[in-house]
């Protein structure tokens, strides 16, 4: 005789969600050039924008801070944080944030434009989400710029478009994606992109200074590249 759990049956239903984004415009003129970065586990997209905007010091790139789409209450101070996804159902929820930042860049280009330039920046899970959307969204970048995060095991077998420039970093005491952990990926990754960088960068699981001024490097090296 068939158990309960025998006939229990598992569907997915597509729902409609509002997520938000902070966008800085720049300091003089129009952007044609666009940063946009996601957060880590926990934080916000408002916590993420500063240290975006202090890696496009020059003021000729339109900031965007993407905040993910799953909000919760932080334990400790009850502030509202957010996380990009969980491995339940995860192939339904990385096709549900590609679409997302697809929307954002759509809404964007409706308001100001289309980008010249586009560079993908993530901290820790928001790694993940600067290569993939980097590699599956809609619009190809020139650079992604990630850090404290791994680089999706799906790319190790999935062809994707040719890959643009890649900065990947990690504190040299980071217990979370340790500097081994980056060599090992990053080596994977200069097989179809051999130009890709690694940092190590005295400090732990952040978004250090030295990676601020190692990523605005990568936005400075765009900027002389679009002027040539």
């Amino acid at each position: 005789m068939a158990s309960d759990a025998d006939s229990l049956l598992l569907r997915h239903a597509p729902a409609t969600v509002h997520g938000r984004y902070l966008v800085q415009p720049p300091r003089a003129g129009v952007a044609e050039r666009w940063l946009v970065g996601f957060h880590g586990y926990g934080q916000t997209a408002d916590t993420f924008l500063d240290p975006l905007a202090r890696m496009a010091k020059g003021g000729a790139w339109r900031v965007v801070s993407v905040q993910a789409l799953h909000p919760f209450y932080a334990s400790r101070t009850n502030e509202v944080v957010a996380n990009w996804m969980t491995r339940q159902d995860r192939e339904l929820a990385i096709a549900d944030n590609i679409g997302y930042v697809d929307s954002v860049l759509d809404r964007l280009e409706a308001e100001f434009g289309a980008p010249r330039t586009l560079v993908f920046a993530g901290f820790s899970q928001g790694a993940a989400m600067a290569y993939r959307a980097g590699l599956l969204g809609k619009r190809a970048c020139a650079a992604i710029i990630a850090s404290g995060g791994d680089v999706p095991p799906e790319f190790a077998d999935k062809p994707t478009r040719p890959w643009p420039l890649v900065l990947a970093a990690t504190g040299r005491s980071d217990t979370w994606y340790t500097p081994a952990q980056l060599e090992r990926e990053l080596a994977a990754v200069r097989t179809r992109r051999p130009d890709a960088s690694a940092l190590v960068f005295d400090g732990g699981h952040e978004w250090s200074a030295a990676l601020i001024e190692a990523g605005a490097g990568v936005l400075a090296q765009l900027e002389a590249a679009d002027t040539q």
